[in-house]
This record gives structure tokens, sequence and C-alpha cells, in this order.
């Protein structure tokens, strides 16, 4: 079996401001950088949590060829520039070109990628790929993929992960390359897919509560009722201003009409059960000044507006003030991604004294004071959680600056807060700190929910809104609710 594989992966935030350029990709966003040809191999190691991981592992216990092209992942931001996207796209294309013949196609995609002159970018992926050859094309997903029609009909067949935290992408691969094998041995696939008529907030999506946990719990069962190969649902990213932003469900196998009816129409009835509390961040912060009085420490904030995993630019400072305002005796803030911050820290020297304008280079404006520098490093971390798996990452020159009793961990790059190392490389030791702030949604959670007392979920200023209505939306289809419960976009009362 030779198998064709290639990766490129990028959650756009139509909403967010910068663009996902070369560099990039080039960095990875706390993934592997752009790699090719036998890079990947190396790059994604089997203890990653990535799919093309648990793909190439599975693919090697199987003994197939696999040939690998490009991986290429970039941090979540706004729209991918043209350039980038097609350079990296045709290099997918020509790279499949010259390696064919082969058996299949494997792609390790995100799902809810949108390039500044295309709205679906996997989609048009799959369509040039369609262009030079018609091969089985297996592809794995992103629980946050905003699946098309177009997507569907092109690929063979789309599978998703199924926990948020994604403490499953490896294991997705796995069962991306079990779908390739039964595709190839029984031919192609009866399709099936239906959408829901509701947008989710990212901060309600997570699949270690209800209604999401009894949700995938159903996915599962009702995927072996049905006898079906594979069974999805992706819960959609719900920051996308483009038509076919939101969840769906999707499935193949005989009976994969009456599995995705069914599936859905339990996604429908659970409407109403995706809420939960969200506090500002005054309220946040002295929700947990008030469980740590009674003992409960840490208290885990997440800044989930910030989260650099959905677009946001990891420097806003609204909980940073907050805390300081509070006079938090015990904090820590990670992780801010300010460069220049970063050298005068560096110029200050350890112990010194650095007054600087820090973050809010892009929405609330900066934290101004008078910094102790209590840590350095040069970035290099190796990740054990589950969310990122073992391996290694690379922040870029960081540093560990102390305000009162607020320590705020500033780096070079931008990655998710997703793995307690993330604190630790600056001196920061999490079970032993009162309140962390991370700037995450849901994903840290997989790592840090072991060890808080308490986690709670703040709307401080960032680009990823817990309220979709708070965005002016152009392109949404009409009727889509835009929270669980309503309201429904409607375009003349947009252009009005």
């Amino acid at each position: 079996m030779r198998i064709l594989f290639a990766g490129f992966q990028h959650e756009t935030n139509t909403f967010a401001p910068d663009l996902a350029d070369d560099a990039a990709f080039a960095h990875g966003g706390g993934f592997p950088g752009l790699c090719r040809g036998e890079e990947v191999v190396r790059a994604l190691v089997p203890t990653a949590n990535i799919p093309g991981a648990g793909f190439l592992a599975a693919a090697r216990e199987a003994g197939a060829e696999v040939v690998p092209i490009l991986w290429c992942a970039a941090c979540p931001s706004g729209h991918v520039a043209r350039e980038t996207y097609e350079r990296i796209a045709g290099e997918i294309v020509n790279g499949i070109r010259a390696r064919l013949p082969a058996d299949a196609i494997y792609l390790d995609l995100h799902g809810a990628m949108v390039a500044e002159h295309v709205e679906d970018g996997e989609g048009e992926l799959l369509s040039r790929i369609r262009a030079i050859t018609d091969v089985p094309v297996i592809v794995s997903l992103d629980l946050h993929a905003n699946v098309t029609a177009r997507m569907v009909e092109l690929a063979d067949a789309l599978v998703a992960f199924r926990t948020y935290p994604h403490v499953d992408m490896a294991e997705t691969g796995r069962r991306a390359f079990a779908l390739l094998r039964r595709r190839l041995a029984d031919g192609p696939f009866v399709k099936a897919m239906s959408r829901i008529p509701y947008m989710i907030p990212i901060c309600w999506q997570a699949t270690e509560e209800d209604p999401a946990r009894g949700l995938y719990q159903s996915l599962a069962r009702i995927e072996a009722a049905h006898g079906l190969p594979s069974l999805s649902w992706a819960m959609g990213f719900p920051a996308a201003d483009f038509p076919e932003c939101g969840p769906v469900v999707w499935g193949y196998g005989a009976e994969a009409e009456a599995a995705v009816a069914a599936l859905a129409a339990e996604i429908r009835a659970a409407e109403a059960q995706f809420e939960g509390p969200l506090y500002a961040p005054d309220a946040a912060v002295a929700a947990a000044l008030s469980l740590n009085a009674r003992g409960q420490r840490p208290v885990v904030i997440a800044d989930a507006q910030d989260n650099p995993g959905a677009g946001g630019s990891s420097d806003t400072m609204g909980l940073a003030r907050a805390l300081v305002a509070a006079g938090a005796p015990d904090a820590a803030v990670g992780v801010i991604h300010d460069p220049a911050a970063v050298r005068a820290a560096q110029a200050a020297g350890l112990g010194g004294t650095v007054t600087l304008a820090l973050g809010g280079k892009t929405g609330d404006g900066p934290l101004q004071a008078a910094f102790t520098v209590e840590a350095l490093s040069d970035g290099k971390l190796r990740t054990y959680g589950p969310y990122y798996g073992e391996r290694d990452m690379d922040l870029g020159a960081s540093a560990c600056l102390r305000l009162g009793g607020v320590r705020l961990l500033v780096a070079s790059q931008k990655a998710q807060l997703a793995d307690r190392e993330m604190f630790r490389y600056l001196g920061v030791e999490p079970t032993d700190t009162d309140i962390l702030v991370v700037k995450s949604a849901i994903h840290f959670r997989a790592d840090f929910r072991p060890i808080a007392a308490e986690i709670l979920t703040a709307t401080a200023p960032g680009a990823m809104m817990m309220r979709a209505t708070d965005w002016a939306w152009h392109h949404l289809p009409e009727g889509l609710r835009l929270m669980p419960g309503g309201p429904a976009y409607s375009p003349a009362k947009e252009t009005a």
C-alpha cells in the first residue's frame, strides 16, 4: 500500500486582524514548523498528539509505505495570506502529481481555513487534487472544522476529533488510517450529512461536560448500532464569516442517512443545554480570591477571548490589570506575546527593573508599570501534558516579569497555554500558585483540571468572542442562530 501524505492546518478567525503568512507556518504556533519529505517523519514523533503522527504510526505498524510531501500548521489568526496559501497548496498539489501513482492520499487538515481569496481553504485544496487524480482521499479534521458540502463531496471520507480538549488528535489519525484501509477494501462509501441550525460558543463545547459529553457518547453508540465505518460531528468554529460556518454531522456506510439523522436530532434537542457562567475580569478575580480565602488553590481563570488558539493576539491585559488592581498576592498570567518587552527585560537582566508598556498592542492598551525581571529563558521547553503530548516547543526568548504579587510570563512567539510546562519554563510552579490565568478557552483543561480547585471562564478583551452576537456578521445563511436559543441571523438586519 503506497500512501501520499500532506498536512496543511489553520483555524481562521475572520474577525482577527493579523494574517497567517509564511513566517507563521514556518514557526508552527506551538506545533512543528513547516517540514518537507523525511523531515515530516522526524517532526511528527510517535509521542506527539498530532493526527499525522497517529496516522504514520498506524501505517508503519501495517507495513504501508507512506510518502510525506509536507506538513505545516500556524497559530490560529485572521485569514491565511493569499501568497502563502497558493505557495503551500501549490507545493502539495505538485508534490502529489510528481509522486503518483499511489493507492491513496491522506491529508491532515483542520477544516476551518479561510484564505484572503478563498473562503473554503480545504474544499479548494481538495478540488485542485481531484483535478489531477481520482485515487481515494481520506482526511482527518479538527472538531472545530466548518465542514462544507464541497469537502464532503470531494473527499472519500472525512473523520473528525471527538474530544475537546483535543486529546484524541493522534487517535483520530489512527482512525483515518483504518478508514483508508476500509475504503480500499470495500470501495466508495455511501455519504450523508446534516447541518445543525445553531452555533455553539467554544467555551461551552468541552466534551468532559454535558451536553457535549453525552452527545459524543451518543455518536459512538449510533455509529455502532448502524454499523457505520465512520460517523463524525464537528461543533464548528464560530468565528468565520462565510455561508457554511457552523456545526455539521456526517457519516459513511449503508445506513449513513439514518445514523446522521438520529445524531442530528439529539444535537438539536440539546440546544438549550449549551450554556454556562461567564465572568467579567474584575468579577473573575474577585471570585478567585474568595475561593483562595477558603483554602482553594490554584484557581484557574481562562482568558478565553484572548486565546491564541482561536485567533487571539495573546497580549490583551484585562485580567492582568484586574489582578493588580485587586492586589492579588500570588498570581501568574501566561503566555503574553510581546517580543519588545522581552528584549527590554533581557537588557535589564535578572533582578533588574524595567519600565515599559506591556502587551495591549492590538486591543485594550498596554499595562504601563515598572516590572522586576524575575526569570529569563530562551523559550525552549518540552511539553508532557495530554493536549500537546510529549514533544519539544519553542516560544522564543522569554521573560517572567513581576508586578506586586502578579507574575507575567512574556514570550516572543505565540502559542496557546495548554501545558503546565509553559509556566514552569519561567520558574512558575502551577501547583503552588493561588491564581493561574491561562490564555486558552478549553484545551488547558486537559493538563490543568487535575490540579485546579476551580475553573472560571472570563470575558476579558480579545479577538475570540464567547458570544457570537458581539460580532457584525455579513455572510452567514439566513436563520442560523448565532447562539443556542437565538437570535437568528438575518442579512437584512445586518445591512440595515
